[in-house]
C-alpha cells in the first residue's frame, strides 16, 4: 500500500506581529503571522520545502512532482517545470500544477497517491505552496501567512500508511479571486461556517469514522482547518478530546492557503509515536478526510527542519513599512531597475547552471568551480575532462562580504558574500534572510532558490546564499 515516504517543509524567516499591525490600524491580536522576503513567492518557498523532503534521499526514482497552490508566479507557465529544475530532478519525469482551491494540495496528494497505486511510477513528489495577499486593514491581513510543505509518496519504506480516504465535492462559494483580482474575496463568516465549512466537514469526518470501523478516540490526533482562526466551535462538534487537537499554527505562522493542512499534517508527524492514526480533513470546494498510520519509518525523518524548527527560526519586522514594500502593496518612489538577467535564449543555453546550480569537477586536479568555464582555473585541463557536479545541497561557510547601505533593494541594506561550499567550489551572491548586525566571516551558509527580479514581463529565478537554519532549533532542551 502506498503512504508517505518523507516529508518537508519550509517557513519564512520573516515574521510580522499582530502588535504591529494594530499600532497601524488600531485594535489588539495575538500572535504573529509568517511573511515571505521580497524575494520569495510560492514557486521558492516550494523548492525549500521539498529540499527539506528529499533531505539524504536519492531522486532517480521519483517519476512525477505535482504543484498545488493558489498563487502561481505564472498565469501561463507551468511553475512545477521550473521546480523540477531547481531541484535537479531527472528530466523524464511528469510535472503538473494543480490549483484554484484551498484544497489543491490534499487533492494532489490524492492525484499522487492513485499514480503510485496503478504502477505508472514509484515516487511521486508533492509540494503545496501558497503566499495570498489580503486586503490591508482587512479581517484577513492578520491573519494570512506564507508558508510551504512537501511529501514524497511511494509504495516501498513508507514512514506512514495512508489507510482510508473520503471526498465530497461542492459548488459552495466562500473565498474567491477573479483572474485579474490580486487580493483574496470572501463572503460573510457565520454564513460560511454554517453553510459550508460545518456541514461539509462534519460529513466527510463522519463518513471516514464509519468506513474505518473506528471510533473518533482512535485516533491520537485530528487536523482540520480553521475559519477565522478558531477551531473551537468544530472540535466541540466532532466530539474531540484537547489532547486530539493539533495546533492549526495560527499564533505563529497564520493561514497558509492550500498549504495549511498539509503542513498541520506535518506538525503532528512531527510529534507522532509509531502505531499513531491520525485524522486529517480539508475544506475548500467540498471536503474531504483521511487516515493515516504512523509507521516504523517515522524515525528516519526526525532530521527534517519541517514545522517546528522553522516556527523556531524566525526574525521579526520592525515595522509595517517593511511588509507593505514586500508585497508592494504601496507606490513608492521608482528605483534603478536591472534588465533582465539574461536573454530567454541564454537562459536556456545556461539552464544547468541558472536552475539546478551546476558547477564542474575537474577530472585532472579534483577542484571544484562555479560557474562553470571552458578550462579548469586551477590545472588548465580543457572542458571534456571537466564533470558537471550539482551544488545547490552544499552547505557553505562564509570567507568575506560587503555591506552596500546606499543600494536602491527593497530589504537594505545590500548583502554581497563569498561563501566556500563544502567539497570544494566558491559561490558569489547577495545575501538573504539575514540580520546585517550577526554576519560573520566563518558563519555556516546555504543556498536557496529565490526571484531575483521581474522585468520585460518575466520572473527571473536564481540562487542566494542565507545563514544556515540550525536543526537545532525547536528542538527540547
Amino acid at each position: 500500500m502506498a503512504g508517505i515516504v518523507s516529508y518537508g517543509a519550509y517557513v519564512p524567516i520573516y515574521r510580522l506581529s499582530r502588535a504591529t499591525l494594530a499600532q497601524i490600524w488600531g485594535g489588539s491580536g495575538a500572535g504573529e503571522k509568517a511573511v515571505a522576503n521580497f524575494d520569495e513567492d510560492s514557486l521558492t518557498m516550494g523548492v525549500e520545502a521539498a529540499r527539506d523532503c528529499l533531505r539524504g534521499l536519492e531522486k532517480a526514482s521519483i517519476g512525477a512532482l505535482y504543484f498545488a497552490s493558489t498563487t502561481f508566479p505564472f498565469k501561463e507557465k507551468q511553475a512545477a517545470s521550473i521546480m523540477a529544475a531547481a531541484l535537479d530532478l531527472r528530466e523524464e519525469i511528469v510535472t503538473a500544477d494543480i490549483g484554484n482551491s484551498l484544497r489543491s494540495g490534499t487533492l494532489a496528494l490524492k492525484m499522487a497517491l492513485d499514480t503510485v497505486e496503478a504502477g505508472t511510477t514509484d515516487r511521486v513528489l508533492v509540494v503545496v505552496a501558497d503566499c495570498r495577499i489580503p486586503y490591508p486593514d482587512s479581517t484577513y491581513e492578520p491573519i494570512l501567512g506564507d508558508g510551504a510543505v512537501a511529501f514524497l509518496i511511494g509504495k516501498d519504506n513508507a514512514a506512514v500508511e495512508i489507510e482510508r480516504n473520503c471526498f465530497t465535492s461542492s459548488e459552495f462559494i466562500d473565498n474567491w479571486r477573479l483572474d485579474n483580482d490580486r487580493w483574496v474575496k470572501s463572503w460573510e463568516d457565520r454564513f460560511i461556517r454554517e453553510e459550508g465549512y460545518g456541514p461539509h466537514l462534519q460529513k466527510v469526518v463522519s463518513a471516514l469514522v464509519q468506513v474505518s470501523n473506528r471510533g473518533i478516540g482512535d485516533f491520537a490526533k485530528v487536523v482540520f482547518p480553521t475559519v477565522g482562526g478558531d477551531q473551537r466551535s468544530m472540535a466541540k462538534a466532532l466530539r474531540l478530546e484537547p489532547r486530539q487537537l493539533q495546533n492549526s499554527l495560527a499564533l505563529t505562522v497564520g493561514h497558509t492557503g492550500a498549504a495549511a493542512v498539509p503542513m498541520m499534517l506535518v506538525g503532528a508527524l512531527e510529534e507522532s509515536e509509531i502505531g499513531d492514526r491520525i485524522l486529517l480533513a480539508n475544506y475548500g470546494d467540498g471536503a474531504e478526510a483521511w487516515s493515516f498510520r504512523v509507521g516504523e519509518g517515522i524515525g528516519q525523518l526526525r532530521d527534517r527542519l519541517g514545522i517546528r524548527r522553522h516556527v523556531a527560526s524566525k526574525m521579526m519586522l520592525d515595522s509595517y513599512g517593511r511588509y507593505i514594500k514586500f508585497r508592494q502593496l504601496m507606490e513608492f518612489e521608482p528605483s534603478f531597475e536591472p534588465p533582465p538577467r539574461a536573454a530567454l535564449t541564454n537562459m536556456w543555453r545556461e539552464r544547468k547552471h541558472t536552475y539546478r546550480l551546476h558547477g564542474h569537477k575537474c577530472g585532472r586536479c579534483g577542484k571544484v568551480q562555479f560557474p562553470k568555464q571552458k578550462y579548469c582555473m586551477y590545472c588548465r585541463a580543457e572542458e571534456k575532462e571537466l564533470i558537471d557536479v550539482p551544488l545547490a545541497d552544499k552547505k557553505g561557510t562564509l570567507v568575506t562580504f560587503s555591506i552596500d547601505e546606499r543600494s536602491p533593494v527593497v530589504d537594505p541594506p545590500n548583502v554581497l558574500a563569498a561563501v566556500n561550499l563544502e567539497g570544494g567550489g566558491r559561490f558569489f551572491s547577495q545575501m538573504t534572510d539575514r540580520n546585517p548586525a550577526e554576519i560573520r566571516p566563518g558563519m555556516p551558509m546555504e543556498l536557496t532558490f529565490r526571484r531575483i527580479h521581474s522585468g520585460s514581463g518575466l520572473h527571473n529565478y536564481f540562487w542566494k546564499c542565507k545563514p544556515a537554519r540550525s536543526l537545532e532549533n525547536g528542538d527540547e532542551k
